[in-house]
């Protein structure tokens, strides 16, 4: 099945609602003080279906319809409508012609981008021949240098219903050249209605503007982030299994109140899109507009999908806007709101309401820039935006993955972030991988630029660490750690790993090509204090002893300790004791011994055996235990090694 969504636009009164109801046989008006006043005060839903024909499949092509409101003051219910429109029916009564609603909702449409329309002249039968025609070289006139220019106009009058299934037609005809909605995207749906169903609990409708879903699929809705579960889904009254993007959808929540979610929420499935407070942008103001300029840090009424917020606009290099002109800009929100890359927004006159411009978004979570960059700072951020204008996709993931520096960006975020067709992002990263512009950790993505900034600040850090202390086998890694704290652990890990001129032990650093180099002098004090170790047999001194016994530097000690240990020369007993190697392997010789003959050792004999005194049997035995050796079993000692 092919689904297209057309909407209506025009001025209040020119049959909108009369059209809809003669094409589908559908009352858009399905509120009784619509249906009272006559006219049209919400969002209306229709249908259209269409026999299968070559063109749209197996399976035929199916229009969902949005009817929205023409009063000036509802226009921001027109734009709930508007946001996942593919076609637009612009209805122009020919009594009265051109209106503000029909000039407001034609440059709405223009600013979303909508480019595929249709253009119906209603009310037909009111005027003579010689108006229609007046009528219809101004409608002309009016829809030059729009998405519409060229567009047929079709008479039609709702009395006699003249030229009805041309217009059928002609829908048909324009919705089988619409670009089909990116059914392979993250699934989202704006919601537009709210409403409970007795026996079922909340229904919420709205436009699967990319993606599908299914029954018993995981949502979430966004920027509340509240999980729920899809209980039901329907499109027109029928059941559905799968909906797909370009379907008017109902679903029924599971565990939601009607009183958690409302108009301007998006569904989502979780874990993809991340709700933002600002978003850098685009922003074109409409030429026909009736103020001077827009200043710098203005209040505006924002609307994307079928959200409005209030929003406040930094222009990044200028001060003021006039009419048709056009900028790079923030929008701050007062509030979250849920946008992706590439959606299109829409900006109104703070006060009084009037539509102003639009843009499309660039960056939903921009990155910061420092005061101090300056002038200079601001032309680099503006050729970045640039890209996110009017790059690749390839360039867009590229710089966005630059601008989270070190931190990275996971993959499920960044297909989040953009509006594009889940396989082509997988193929865009791929590529870069292949290109090696970006590296992965885990799900982690980093700009190559990021990964060799890490790995300089961790050479050049362990590098410094040498230099500073030659006699150390290596810097702590936590040490380092310190200076990426802004980093996960597990991806400061993974980085750590990467770098290959640092070689890691266990909880050490060291460069690959780092040896400890002794002095002459170093060399002859290390064997001035394993004699001194060797010639005190099984009382050797403790470190404060050797200090003094040697007139030696306490740090420099413990270094020389330290490499002597790693070299197998001396056995650390604790943070003191020091024992050389030959009076280790005596006493693992001796209790061997020992333990031929009796099964049990006290402390009394293990002092004995080894001609020493309780102050350095118990640091011993305790060091023997701690190393599985032997086994204390209240105040006797027990064999663990075998043979």
């Amino acid at each position: 099945m092919r689904y297209v969504i057309l909407g209506t636009a025009g001025h209040i009164d020119h049959g909108k609602s009369t059209l809809v109801h003669a094409l589908t046989g559908i009352d858009p008006d399905r509120l009784r003080e619509e249906k009272e006043r006559g006219i049209t005060i919400d969002l209306g839903f229709a249908y259209l279906n269409y026999p299968p024909c070559s063109e749209a499949g197996p399976d035929g092509l199916r229009i969902g319809i949005v009817d929205v409101p023409g009063h000036e003051k509802l226009v921001k219910n027109m734009l709930a409508g508007a946001g996942g429109i593919d076609i637009v029916l612009l209805v122009i009564a020919a009594d009265e012609g051109i209106m503000p609603q029909s000039k407001e909702h034609l440059a709405i449409c223009n600013l979303l981008k909508i480019n595929k329309g249709i253009i119906v002249l209603t009310k037909t039968d009111l005027v003579e021949q010689d108006w229609l025609e007046l009528i219809t070289d101004d409608i002309k006139k009016f829809v030059k240098g729009t998405f519409l220019e060229g567009a047929e106009i079709i008479p039609f009058s709702s009395k006699n219903k003249d030229n009805l299934e041309l217009v059928r037609e002609k829908i048909r005809e324009v919705s089988l050249s619409v670009k089909p909605k990116p059914a392979k995207g993250i699934f989202r749906l704006p919601v537009d209605r709210v409403f409970t169903l007795k026996g079922f609990g909340t229904v919420v409708t709205g436009t699967a503007i990319s993606g599908s879903i299914s029954l018993d699929s995981p949502l979430q809705v966004l920027p509340k982030d509240l999980k729920t579960k899809v209980r039901g889904l329907h499109s027109h009254g029928k059941l559905l299994k799968t909906a797909f993007a370009g379907q008017r959808v109902a679903i029924n929540l599971q565990g939601i109140e009607k009183e958690d979610i409302q108009r301007g929420d998006v569904l989502t499935i979780p874990g993809k899109i991340k709700p933002t407070s600002s978003t850098d942008a685009t922003i074109e103001l409409l030429k026909d507009i009736s103020f001077s300029k827009l200043k710098n840090r203005s209040l505006v009424h924002f609307h994307s999908g079928t959200s409005e917020l209030i929003a406040r606009i930094i222009l990044y290099d200028k001060e003021e806007l006039k009419p048709g002109d056009s900028a790079y800009c923030q929008l701050r929100f007062q509030g979250a709101v849920t946008l992706m890359a590439g959606d299109r927004y829409i900006i109104r006159r703070f006060s009084p309401l009037l539509t102003i411009g639009g843009g499309e978004i660039l960056d939903p979570e921009p990155h910061r820039r420092k005061r101090k960059e300056g002038s200079a700072g601001t032309i680099r951020f503006v050729e970045d935006l640039k890209i996110f204008e009017k790059g690749s996709l390839k360039e867009k993931l590229l710089m966005k993955t630059h601008h989270t520096g070190m931190i990275g960006i996971t993959l499920p975020h960044l297909e989040g972030w953009i509006k594009a067709e889940l396989p082509e992002i997988n193929s865009a990263i791929k590529t870069l991988q292949t290109e090696h512009k970006i590296v992965q950790f885990d799900n982690i993505l980093l700009h190559k630029e990021a990964f060799d900034t890490f790995s300089r600040r961790a050479l050049s850090t362990v590098k410094a660490f040498h230099k500073d202390n030659p006699l150390k086998s290596g810097m702590l890694k936590e040490d380092l750690r310190v200076i990426f704290k802004q980093l996960d652990q597990r991806l400061f890990e993974n980085l750590l790993s990467a770098v290959q001129e640092i070689i890691i032990e266990k909880e050490t650093l060291r460069l690959k090509s780092f040896h400890i180099s002794l002095s002459e002098d170093n060399r002859l004090l290390k064997e001035k204090i394993l004699k001194t170790l060797e010639d005190s047999a099984f009382q050797p001194p403790v470190k404060e002893e050797l200090v003094q016994a040697l007139l030696i530097n306490k740090k420099e000690l413990d270094e020389l300790l330290k490499i002597m240990a790693s070299e197998g020369k001396v056995v650390r007993i604790n943070d003191s004791l020091y024992l050389p190697t030959t009076s280790y392997t005596k006493m693992i010789k001796e209790l061997k011994s020992f333990f031929t003959k009796k099964p049990e050792m006290t402390v009394g004999e293990f002092r004995d055996i080894l001609k020493t005194s309780r102050k350095y049997a118990l640091p011993f035995l305790e060091y023997l235990d701690s190393n599985n050796i032997t086994l204390r079993v209240g105040d006797i000692r027990k064999f663990l090694i075998k043979g």
